[in-house]
């Protein structure tokens, strides 16, 4: 329908009594909306109408109703429509709302949150005492829900998580174990764990994957283990059988040799004789093993106290493993798949903190400085004359 003449094509203003200009006009939603703030002038309130009427036709335009939705509800909605998350994973997230989030920013409307007040809100959490890597946690849960805001309900413009350095932890240097260590450990638990801590070891596995093994994901020459699930501590539902951490947890891991011995006495004298049955047990129950039993059972803390390993976790037998698998000089893309990983990052981590090559180099150009010096030269230590950047004599 053809606009009356002196009427705008797009939507409409009008003066209040205040003497402001409002603006409105008609959204895709179906719905009129109203300019946030009216304007001083009538031009001002038209220019706004004609940057709304851009956006709409360029799929650029962001509903305001929806950026009144408060972040804690969003979050919420968030977390529940994501059914790929594992259960410990969902745990982790609603613990991280409800503790660290939703009490101070969880009533705030999405359009008003801004870069200032989530710096803010982050440099709180950690004068309080929270520590960096709940508060890191935190901020990429944070930054997680509103990028979905951003890109895919298009309710903000760009995400308001932009403090630099905010979604980084960096996590205490764990201890790094010997074969030696490894096998001392393991003959001082029950005689039933020994082959828990080898295989958590040897195996590079996590705690809920090697609890959750049953004798159909062990081969009978205990030559491999079939990594197909993991156990979850839920509170309020016990024990969870789910999938492993990541997509590449799914895996089937080769078994050194030299510890498959120890793995099949353990088949034959702890294990049942049906497929479904698990590999590691309480004493008493024969139901799956839980951390708290196991760490009582084997007197833990008074082990590892005792071997000079204070604060040793159960997690740094997997540590552990991964280093020497690192070492071996295992590629990239190996060491992923041995560990469980689909994120280059870990492995490369592995790598680089065991760069025994890399040692090896900066040992043989030192010794080729320390000849150059004694006056002593060798067919590699001298670049040919007419080579490019042929290196300087070393005072």
């Amino acid at each position: 329908m053809a606009n009356r003449k002196g009427r705008r094509g797009f939507g409409s203003v009008r003066q209040r009594e205040s003497g402001r200009w409002q603006a409105r006009y008609p959204g895709p939603d179906g719905r009129i909306h109203t300019a946030p703030n009216t304007f001083s002038t009538k031009r001002d309130a038209e220019r706004w109408l004609s940057l709304i009427e851009t956006q709409i036709s360029q799929g650029d335009w962001l509903n305001p109703e929806q950026a009144k939705v408060p972040l804690g509800h969003y979050a919420d909605q968030w977390i529940t429509q994501r059914p790929s998350l594992r259960p410990r994973t969902v745990e982790l997230y609603r613990w991280l709302l409800r503790k660290h989030i939703a009490p101070y920013l969880g009533g705030v409307e999405l359009g008003k949150l801004s870069t200032a007040l989530i710096r803010e809100w982050r440099a709180e959490r950690l004068e309080a005492g929270v520590s960096e890597s709940v508060t890191a946690k935190s901020y990429r849960l944070l930054r997680a829900v509103l990028n979905t805001a951003v890109e895919e309900d298009k309710i903000l413009q760009r995400n308001p998580c932009r403090v630099r350095g905010a979604d980084r932890e960096e996590p205490e240097e764990r201890p790094v174990l010997s074969v030696a260590q490894v096998f001392d450990l393991a003959g001082r638990m029950p005689e039933r764990f020994r082959a828990l801590v080898l295989l958590a070891a040897f195996g590079s596995l996590r705690w809920g994957e090697v609890t959750a093994l049953r004798r159909c994901d062990i081969a009978e020459d205990a030559s491999w283990v079939r990594v197909s699930r993991s156990f979850v501590e839920i509170p309020g539902q016990g024990l969870v059988a789910g999938l492993p951490k990541s997509r590449a947890g799914v895996r089937t891991v080769i078994i050194p040799a030299a510890v498959r011995p120890d793995l099949i006495k353990h088949l034959e004298t702890y294990v049942g004789p049906d497929q479904l049955d698990l590999l590691f047990t309480g004493e008493r129950s024969g139901a799956a093993l839980r951390r708290p039993n196991f760490n009582q059972r084997s007197r833990w803390t008074e082990v590892v106290t005792k071997m000079g390993l204070k604060g040793l976790h159960f997690h740094d037998l997997r540590h552990a493993g991964n280093i020497w698998a690192s070492k071996a000089g295992t590629s990239t893309k190996d060491l992923m798949a041995r560990m469980g990983h689909d994120d280059m990052r870990a492995a490369l981590i592995y790598q680089r903190a065991t760069s025994d090559a890399d040692e090896r180099i900066a040992d043989r150009l030192s010794k080729l400085v320390d000849e150059h010096r004694k006056g002593k030269t060798t067919d590699d230590d001298h670049p040919d004359d007419d080579e490019p950047g042929a290196l300087a004599p070393v005072p």
